[in-house]
């Protein structure tokens, strides 16, 4: 069964406050149009089941990686595993899991105990080009990346568990919550996070650290306690808890989630700041900007943006800032969110989504519409 989901733009914007970008040179792109496939993924395997789902990322062979988290699983849905057993469901699956495009499980592996230094709440996933595996963490000790092989060989920690020093610190992590390595110069960059307030970047083979930066390109502030956010108010000079995600653009552009200040900051490789781009500004709470995306085509001319807060994922012209659509609503029923907390695009151009609290769900959007040319 598959349903449409798509909001003209004048409904749109009606709901958000406008971005704080330049008005656009040329005219915006159309608005993507997505479809819900409530058939994907396929029932999970040996009885398994998820909890919180907390990060998806897609391969270079449009395999689908969700990680979750086992131990958010309530007693009534893990019951297969209570002394004695509670119910018939279910096991819950190992954290890592890989689906091929059409939701078939290819592999699962990790999960508590799987490696010293496993977080105690998973948060993030990110493949490589060359198959690696990389996984955070945001549970209070939780400050390391760990980077795996596709079959879950374990290769590489960032950070040390236990241990962290500050958005300053050139070794330590506090609670990052997403990463991405650019290809051409295999650097890792991390959006650290749930502690600390910076984007840092690592060399992705070794674990250097090469440098870091916080809100508008500067070096962070200290870690004082930070007032909360209040709609109409002058743009905070720091990010905000959690600095949610890292997104790199095919133009050199590095796209950072400040998930609690409504907005999108852009910066170049090095971390010189470029601008930012303020979505649904009234969201209180926890925020607007969970995790960003780019569409399919050459130029991204669109960028999507899971707001989980308001359970919805807005639709912007990238380069304008604008919201041009969106998809989503609040609910339990297919294409609805509860929590949508990560989203990857394949090379298709459609847009997987993960659900943390008690939505623990993934959900696969397909992009119906033509591609911009």
């Amino acid at each position: 069964m598959i349903h449409r989901l798509v909001l003209a733009c004048a409904a749109v914007l009606a709901l958000s406050s406008p971005s704080f970008a330049q008005a656009p040179a040329v005219p915006l792109p159309p608005a993507p149009i997505y479809e819900v496939d409530a058939n994907w993924p396929k029932p999970l395997p040996n009885n398994w089941g998820i909890g919180q789902a907390a990060g998806v990322a897609v391969d270079g062979r449009d395999h689908i990686w969700v990680i979750h988290r086992p131990r958010s699983m309530t007693e009534d849905e893990r019951g297969a595993v209570l002394t004695p057993p509670r119910s018939e469901c279910c096991v819950p699956a190992p954290s890592v899991i890989e689906f091929d495009p059409d939701g078939n499980v290819v592999q699962a592996w990790g999960g508590p105990g799987y490696h010293p230094s496993w977080p105690a709440n998973e948060h993030g996933i990110y493949v490589d080009a060359s198959d690696h595996v990389w996984i955070g963490g945001n549970g209070p000790n939780d400050h390391v990346l760990l980077k795996f092989t596709r079959d879950g060989r374990f290769v590489m920690q960032i950070g040390v568990t236990g241990q962290t020093a500050g958005s300053n610190d050139q070794t330590r992590l506090g609670r990052p919550a997403d990463i991405e390595v650019d290809v051409a110069t295999n650097e890792a960059f991390v959006a650290d996070g749930y502690l600390n307030r910076r984007v840092i970047v690592f060399n992705a083979t070794t674990g250097a650290y090469l440098r870091h930066w916080g809100a508008y390109g500067r070096a962070p502030p200290p870690d004082a306690p930070l007032p909360a956010y209040v709609a109409g108010q002058a743009p905070s000079q720091s990010f905000a808890n959690p600095v949610h995600c890292v997104r790199l653009a095919r133009d050199g552009m590095v796209y950072i989630c400040d998930r609690a200040n409504d907005r999108i900051q852009v910066f170049r490789r090095d971390g010189s700041f470029v601008r930012e781009i303020f979505v649904a500004t009234n969201t209180l709470g926890s925020g607007s900007v969970w995790d960003i995306e780019f569409g399919p085509d050459p130029a991204q001319t669109v960028l999507l943006a899971a707001d989980g807060s308001n359970n919805t994922v807005w639709l912007l012209a990238r380069q304008a800032g604008e919201i041009i659509g969106r998809f989503g609503r609040s609910g339990r029923n297919a294409g609805e969110f509860h929590w949508v907390h990560n989203m990857a695009s394949d090379s298709r151009g459609n847009i997987f989504t993960t659900e943390v609290d008690t939505g623990k769900r993934a959900q696969r959007f397909r992009l119906v519409s033509p591609l911009p040319r």
